[in-house]
């Protein structure tokens, strides 16, 4: 005969299980998000608004950035106008040495010695 022991092993399975009930469900899912929905969205908002702070704040920097290579172009213009300076004196004293030499030499040639 068949005993317990003939029995299959997925006989009763089907049995056991519970049986979903489709609006339970639905009402614990809508529960669940009532739940968390409302903690998510103050995230949400606060993330976008973190996001765009973060763009203002990269956009001043670019613009501090850029003015720090306004001044570096500034002193280097600085630099280079006292250098042309320094130059242009260093022009004007050979302009006069050169001056001075030829008045003498003129001053010798008519004094008769030829140079």
């Amino acid at each position: 005969g068949i005993g317990p022991s003939d029995a299959s092993p997925d006989e009763g399975v089907v049995e056991d299980l519970p049986l979903i009930d489709e609006k339970a469900v639905e009402q614990l899912t809508e529960g669940l998000i009532s739940h968390y929905l409302p903690d998510l969205q103050r995230s949400k908002s606060a993330l976008q608004e973190l996001t765009q702070n973060q763009v203002v704040l990269l956009e001043t920097l670019e613009q501090e950035i850029s003015k720090f290579r306004e001044c570096n172009s500034i002193l280097d213009i600085n630099a280079l106008f006292s250098e042309a300076k320094h130059y242009h004196n260093k022009l004007v004293n050979i302009r006069n040495e050169m001056m001075m030499l030829h008045e003498k030499t003129s001053k010798l040639k008519v004094s008769g010695i030829n140079i």
